[in-house]
């Protein structure tokens, strides 16, 4: 099961153009079914739109989107992270504090660093959740923002720390293609993604229950599962997610603390 989770995650990690893996070869039947094609996307139909439980109020409608997050060549982007610092996620299940030590990842430090100090998890979606395995979120709300984001590429840092329980890395669909989505491990079994070369580069320290009762009822996106579709999202944002995956816990602010 979990070899089977790291294939997808190599594969449903594209930050801007996600394609599903190669179909399984399948037993000779008679017919034998018709395959998927490999790099054509597929879009199961949304369920009808259901209302929240009472318990759950529904994300207030967002603000203006910052104009510094329009433009990531401004100099609000180019900014060296501190050695060491914290970063507090307040979200819809309650907050949780991350601790990053930049010599663990520089390039991913410093790029964390800008997006929380410039305000882009706001609002954000923990959109892949899977349990026992990790979260993910970082695709923006706005669709400007993630055609603004779509191609700035970091390169890749030395694999110092491992990808255990509570250890953030970022998402990416090859080498020196991190951008903007994060995940943060469930489980010490992902050490095995550090062959893989993603570099964790930050821990939570504070509040790891909260990540662990993010919602995972839509598990693996789509096409391969039920989840949200990361291609609709970069185009649509939480347009698309309000209306068909209301479930969703999300980022209400994330600010550097100390």
């Amino acid at each position: 099961m979990k070899k089977t989770m790291i294939a997808i995650l190599l594969a449903s990690f594209v930050a801007c153009s996600p394609e599903p893996p190669p179909p399984k070869p399948k037993a000779p039947a008679s017919p034998p079914p018709v395959a998927k094609k490999a790099d054509v996307p597929v879009e199961k139909p949304a369920p009808p739109p259901t209302p929240p439980p009472a318990d759950k109020k529904p994300p207030a409608p967002a603000l203006a989107t910052p104009k510094v997050l329009l433009d990531p060549t401004l100099p609000e982007w180019s900014q060296t992270a501190p050695a060491e610092f914290k970063a507090k996620f307040s979200t819809s299940k309650g907050d949780f504090t991350v601790l990053v030590l930049r010599e663990w990842s520089p390039r991913g430090a410093d790029r964390f660093y800008c997006l929380v100090k410039n305000g882009y998890f706001d609002d954000v979606r923990f959109f892949r959740v899977i349990s026992g395995f990790m979260a993910q979120f970082g695709i923006h709300g706005d669709p400007n923002v993630n055609a603004a984001w779509k191609n700035t590429t970091i390169q890749d840092d030395p694999v110092v720390q491992s990808n255990t329980r509570g250890m953030l890395s970022y998402a990416m669909r090859g080498p020196n293609t991190r951008t903007v989505q994060i995940f943060v491990n469930f489980d010490d079994k992902n050490a095995r993604l550090d062959g893989m070369k993603f570099s964790p580069f930050a821990k939570v320290i504070e509040g790891m229950e909260v990540v662990d009762k993010l919602y995972n009822g839509y598990g693996e996106g789509a096409p391969s599962g039920n989840g949200p579709n990361q291609m609709k999202i970069q185009a649509e944002g939480n347009a698309y997610l309000n209306a068909e995956f209301k479930e969703l816990d999300y980022v209400k602010t994330a600010r550097i603390v100390q």
